[in-house]
């Protein structure tokens, strides 16, 4: 009777999850754990001004992204978090939503990192995408989830007293990063407990170096501008990679709901620059997301020459005369011009006799502006489902209006939304809908109509932009024409 006893008290005791990569990972041994984060802290020097809101470290053996999480972490050594909630990618196994680990620690062999189950328990209760589960964190038949765990050494020792929320992430969409990123702002805006937000996230995956590099660069200027929806399509697109991606831009969402003004990208490498193998490499990025003093860092200015619009246009044409006219796809070859080989995304409008005959684009950086151009001219002749398909005998009374588009930002206030200078992009859900900028001057809306009008092209009511659901997105336009 008295094992029978005892065995119930074990199973309702305080649940621990393992340490289940020590010694794969990092090593096991603390003492010798511990030298080598030291080293690595020394040799990274990472001082950012400003309150550090939120994080991304990477999350794959140290011996491999160990000097690039090391700047991330030299930037948070010395300050004062007493809980950080670490998100992560679900590896291992599948399931809805986002799991906070209902259990009590996570040990580590630099000694066990208690969780904040309290904490825990709310943020699982915030939304119907969040649970409190052992789903993704419980170590099982079907691995163990690495990413969480990879982070902690590191919490121990630039930490002096915290507790943890650990979170992972089984689906990967818009909507799951905002319904984490938009709870844990709600709960921590008047929260007295100092809170740290770390996305545990490595790049891109087995490609070659130059491939990986380029790619992995094009996701860390996204991360920069602050333009998390187009990271996040591009990411769900295979155009760039990132295995917790979602979590970044929960983290990105949270932030800058918190008032974080700044991003700044700390550090790159990938496994090639420690291996020296540049075949099939893993790339590793350190990002902080900052409420600083210093002004928000500028909107970086994006212009084309007299001569470079016209070479748009140019291809605009030919594209579509060449696919009405034969079917056949135009394969341009690249310009010499650096800005026409710039990813950017773009919208082309085709006009006969003044009047719209079709107007199709990509809002996100996914090509190379010369070929957005080229595919987005396509599908303005034919495919925009509004009008038929432009004939051979349309040819020639077609005009052509090119709108090359600045990175997405969320609005945070309406008041900031200038007319004539800024497009809107309203989204809720499977709901979506954009207006270019010229669309307000043409009509004459003021600032309150032009959010009304692009919530109703978004198939919502005229004041969905006041539901809590709703985000609205801003971007500049580079807009020209035929003459």
């Amino acid at each position: 009777m008295m094992d029978w006893f005892k065995g119930i008290q074990a199973d309702s005791g305080p649940k621990t999850r393992a340490a289940a990569v020590a010694g794969m990972f990092y090593p096991a041994d603390p003492q010798k754990l511990s030298h080598d984060i030291r080293h690595m802290l020394a040799v990274a020097s990472a001082k950012v001004e400003g309150k550090i809101l939120a994080a991304v470290a990477p999350h794959a053996g140290y011996i491999y992204s160990g000097e690039v999480a090391a700047y991330a972490y030299s930037a948070l050594r010395g300050r004062q978090y007493k809980r950080v909630v670490v998100i992560s990618p679900s590896h291992c196994v599948a399931f809805r939503g986002s799991s906070v680990y209902d259990g009590d620690s996570y040990q580590t062999p630099l000694g066990d990192v208690a969780v904040d189950c309290e904490f825990a328990r709310r943020l699982a209760a915030a939304s119907a995408a969040i649970k409190l589960s052992g789903d993704g964190h419980d170590v099982s038949k079907d691995g163990a989830e690495h990413a969480i765990e990879v982070q902690l050494p590191w919490l121990k020792t630039v930490l002096e007293d915290f507790e943890m929320v650990p979170v992972v992430m089984g689906e990967h969409g818009y909507e799951a990063s905002r319904a984490l990123g938009v709870a844990l702002a709600e709960l921590l805006k008047d929260d007295t407990k100092e809170t740290l937000v770390l996305a545990s996230s490595d790049l891109s995956h087995y490609h070659s170096y130059d491939e990986a590099k380029r790619m992995d660069l094009k996701t860390l200027d996204a991360i920069r501008e602050w333009d998390y929806l187009s990271l996040l399509r591009n990411l769900r697109a295979g155009v760039w990679e990132a295995c917790g991606g979602a979590a970044i831009v929960a983290a990105m969402i949270y932030a800058e709901r918190m008032g974080a003004n700044r991003a700044e990208v700390l550090g790159y490498a990938n496994s090639g620059d420690v291996t020296g193998d540049h075949a099939r490499v893993v790339g590793y990025g350190a990002a902080v997301f900052l409420k600083s003093e210093k002004a928000e860092a500028a909107e970086e200015e994006f212009s084309l020459s007299s001569e470079e619009k016209a070479e748009l246009l140019k291809l605009a044409r030919k594209t579509v005369e060449q696919m009405v006219g034969s079917r056949d796809r135009y394969a341009p070859e690249p310009p010499k011009s650096v800005a026409l080989n710039r990813e950017a995304g773009a919208f082309v409008t085709l006009t006969s006799k003044r009047h719209l005959r079709g107007c199709v684009g990509y809002t996100s950086a996914a090509k190379p502006l010369y070929e957005t151009v080229r595919d987005t001219a396509i599908l303005a002749a034919t495919r925009d489902t509004r009008f038929e398909p432009v004939s051979r005998e349309e040819l020639g009374e077609i005009d052509y209006e090119i709108s090359v588009l600045s990175p997405l930002r969320r609005v945070l206030d309406v008041d900031e939304i200038v007319v004539g200078r800024d497009g809107l992009l309203v989204k809720n859900g499977g709901y979506e809908g954009l207006l270019l900028p010229q669309v307000a001057e043409e009509y004459g809306w003021d600032r309150i109509q032009f959010v009304e009008q692009t919530c109703v092209k978004a198939g919502l009511s005229r004041d969905a932009w006041k539901d809590e659901g709703t985000d609205i997105f801003r971007f500049h336009a580079i807009v020209f024409h035929e003459e």
